[in-house]
């Protein structure tokens, strides 16, 4: 059954689903933090092609939102998967320096030893080499467990599935509340079908119920939903939809 909703912000005239890559600044009176860093410059070995050997212009859009990488003081990394490490580092005089060198960048216990605890695809090897050891060389890592609190108005909320130490991030603040998603859901069709899941999922049945769970959570309260690589209108509200859900404004 066609999921209406979907068209125009999520998917095309076609049906073709439409998906974008975010990095999320969060300011609070005490901290600046970024969530997650998408792709990076100059990375290699990825395998989706069009990843590899990119020259954005993320730290210039950083900079002129008035978010200097050098102002941010925090990096979270809801996993490790490489459209949320890529700009951990990047490439100076040949080689990897971490982006944000007066942030503790945050990484899960249990993802970080997941990753680097056995041997992995040489694409995967290739994102570790170059976007997470470096960080971990700098002594600029703190690896915290998947409910760790950051500060008044932020948590981590463990989500897992789409690999075992995923996390989103909870924002609490005026009594009001968001979500910032990660991947637990890639796309919002998952909303619709929260038994859909990515092959990037480490964990599909995990995955479908972390997605099954926090959908029924969320659903019919105001907490603000943020998706990591929902493009369009990136933020709304879950609300029961016959024997699903669906995502509103």
């Amino acid at each position: 059954m066609p999921i209406n909703w979907l068209q125009p912000d999520f998917a095309d005239e076609r049906g073709r689903l439409k998906m974008s890559i975010h990095a999320l600044v969060v300011e609070t009176p005490s901290r600046r933090i970024l969530i997650d860093t998408c792709l990076g410059n100059d990375k290699e070995n990825r395998r989706i092609p069009t990843w590899n050997r990119l020259h954005g212009s993320f730290l210039a859009d950083l900079a002129a939102a008035g978010y200097p990488r050098e102002s941010i003081d925090t990096v979270v990394c809801t996993h490790l998967h490489v459209d949320h490490v890529g700009w951990n580092t990047m490439l100076v005089d040949g080689s990897w320096v971490p982006t944000f060198p007066n942030a503790r960048y945050l990484m899960g216990r249990v993802e970080f030893a997941h990753w680097t605890g056995q041997r992995q695809r040489d694409d995967v090897a290739a994102v570790l080499a170059d976007s997470v050891t470096p960080v971990w060389d700098a002594d600029l890592a703190d690896l915290v467990e998947t409910d760790h609190r950051l500060c008044d108005e932020i948590n981590l909320v463990p989500t897992l599935g789409d690999t075992p130490g995923h996390v989103s991030v909870r924002i609490a603040s005026r009594a009001e509340e968001a979500l910032i998603t990660g991947d637990f859901m890639h796309h919002p069709c998952q909303i619709a079908r929260p038994d859909w899941s990515s092959t990037a999922d480490t964990d599909p049945t995990e995955a479908r119920h972390t997605r099954e769970r926090m959908l029924t959570r969320l659903s019919d309260t105001p907490i603000l939903v943020i998706g990591t690589h929902f493009a369009g209108r990136t933020a709304g509200h879950i609300v029961p939809d016959g024997g699903a859900f669906r995502l509103v404004a």
